[in-house]
């Protein structure tokens, strides 16, 4: 997928060096972490072109133009520790003492409006989640494995679901050639009749909790009966763990059969992740997939390392679920 925007080695080297005067840990003090960039906003020191970059892409996003951008050669890190793959969160507390991508993560989701989303039982709240492949999920489905991932929404079975989803590389080996792909709900729907939709917003389908949120908590098995298409033309589904209810009519499991069909016809694009591309996308009006081309070192895929956030569309939206805020944090939701 072709880039939104390259930074030039120029601006890059203007942005890391702003965002390296931020050494509050976010781990430590999120919301002191949170201050100290929105003081930088507010105090106008953000160079006028991500400024502009980060306002472009949220026009995009509100005329419908475009749902995924990428941005090239963006600051991260000058030294990215290799983590303990058996505990890797509590590693990079440990190694990890520079803040670069955490710092432009949130200052990108400041510039184009979209809040921070976190959970209170992943990853002890944090809002900067590591997409790493954990020695414990070793070929199970789940984002912390070194499997390919189906086409799905991120935390399909939850109530509280991101807006958006961003993926900023830290380490991609050459070793490997895994691709990101996204569909958007258009060339999906294209591909369906208008009875089929009409059955597909209604409330007959459930979706079982990946491996790792059960885990997490032992209530999730799977969610209430939902729609796949909601009424704003939004998405709800995990391809293979999303399914009919048991008390749904016949006409249910063939508007699944049609709209897994669809899918897989469906026009898509895909993007190689590379050290310092930063990946945005909607979480909800598209679906994403992880697709593992090549291997030509076995090490090579464990070694990835994105670290990822979720957001909400803007701040009425974050507002309606402010009942879920865990410890007055905003953002910080109990699910």
């Amino acid at each position: 997928m072709k880039p939104f925007y390259i930074f030039s080695d120029n601006e890059k080297k203007i942005l890391f060096d702003l965002l390296n005067k931020i050494s509050v840990s976010p781990y430590d003090s999120y919301s002191e972490f949170k201050n100290k960039i929105q003081s930088m906003v507010r105090n106008g020191c953000i160079p006028w072109f991500y400024v502009d970059i980060c306002k472009n892409i949220l026009e995009e996003r509100k005329n419908g133009i475009c749902e995924v951008h990428v941005l090239r050669n963006c600051p991260i890190d000058g030294e990215i520790p290799e983590l303990d793959l058996n505990d890797p969160v509590k590693d990079k507390y440990i190694k990890k003492r520079t803040f670069i991508s955490e710092s432009l993560l949130e200052l990108t989701a400041i510039l184009t409006e979209t809040p921070l989303l976190s959970y209170c039982d992943r990853n002890d709240g944090c809002f900067f989640t590591d997409v790493v492949a954990r020695n414990k999920y070793k070929g199970k489905l789940t984002g912390y494995s070194d499997s390919e991932l189906v086409y799905h929404n991120d935390r399909t079975a939850h109530k509280v679901r991101a807006d958006y989803v961003t993926l900023l590389g830290l380490r991609c080996p050459d070793g490997e050639v895994t691709y990101t792909g996204f569909v958007h709900y258009k060339d999906i729907f294209s591909l369906l009749s208008e009875n089929i939709i009409k059955i597909l917003k209604k409330d007959y389908f459930v979706t079982d909790f990946d491996i790792f949120s059960k885990e997490t908590n032992q209530k999730n098995i799977s969610s209430e009966k939902h729609p796949i298409i909601l009424d704003d033309n939004s998405i709800r589904y995990m391809d293979t763990m999303t399914s009919v209810a048991e008390d749904s009519p016949e006409e249910a499991k063939d508007a699944l059969i049609a709209f897994i069909h669809a899918l897989t016809r469906a026009d898509k694009v895909k993007h190689r992740i590379v050290e310092g591309d930063l990946l945005t996308f909607s979480n909800q009006y598209g679906l994403h997939s992880r697709e593992k081309f090549e291997v030509n070192e076995n090490e090579s895929v464990s070694s990835r390392w994105l670290q990822k956030t979720y957001a909400f569309k803007d701040k009425t939206v974050a507002d309606k679920f402010s009942d879920y805020w865990v410890n007055d944090t905003y953002g910080l939701v109990a699910d």
